[in-house]
């Protein structure tokens, strides 16, 4: 019987499964962007790894961080200069608190049935956007790549994640928007998954997921 609960933060936990490449294209376009998303997708990688550079990144919480990562795309894009980027981060931010406000809902629900936790690669500034959204007493471990030195898929993250509970993979569900990083090495080491996305992604070949839903507010159901 599952005991705990992890779950990816970037798509997951703010978001239906969308991913934040996605989310930040479609504020780009509706602030007057013309790139496909393909085009932007390269930008906006560069500006994640510019992003974990930032002097001071560690103490950022959501909003600040947000506001860094459109500025450093501004830079990057052709046709950043012409965009209302503070429309584009209000956007967003506003977006993420409403995805917050109703999964945290269901957070609260879990919490009565399992200890929670948090793995996610991130920019080293992971409890302080948790704590900005309301959101990190709701977990018993948060494991940040940047602070541990780690990325999904690394299998030792998972693991590292299973000790900190004190329960084996075995008795933990993971639950992600990423199939390749979330769902596969969680599932490889003997852990329960599901895949958050929507209805109209395909998996990719391969993966198998234990369960698959196209919203959080699903997840209760799913682990009774």
């Amino acid at each position: 019987m599952a005991e705990a609960v992890l779950f990816d933060f970037g798509g997951t936990l703010d978001a239906d499964g969308r991913p934040w490449c996605d989310r930040f294209h479609a504020g780009y376009r509706a602030a007057g962007g013309r790139l496909g998303l393909v085009g932007f997708s390269e930008h906006f990688s560069l500006s994640d790894r510019m992003l974990a550079r930032q002097p001071g990144i560690s103490g950022f919480g959501m909003g600040r961080m947000v506001a860094a990562q459109i500025e450093l795309l501004r830079s990057l894009l052709p046709d950043g200069g012409s965009l209302d980027t503070a429309q584009w981060s209000w956007g967003f931010l506003r977006d993420t608190r409403e995805a917050v406000a109703r999964n945290r809902v269901v957070l609260d629900q879990l919490c009565q049935q399992f200890e929670l936790g948090v793995v996610a690669n991130f920019t080293g500034n992971l409890r302080p956007c948790l704590e900005e959204l309301g959101l990190e007493d709701c977990f018993a471990v948060v494991f940040d790549s940047a602070v541990v030195g780690l990325r999904k898929p690394d299998f030792r993250l998972f693991r590292a994640a299973f000790d900190a509970l004190g329960r084996p993979a075995e008795a933990c569900w993971m639950v992600g928007d990423n199939p390749v990083s979330d769902i596969e090495p969680a599932a490889r080491l003997g852990c329960a998954t599901c895949w958050l996305a929507p209805a109209e992604r395909p998996l990719p070949a391969g993966l198998a997921p234990t369960r698959r839903i196209a919203a959080f507010t699903e997840l209760p159901a799913v682990l009774d």
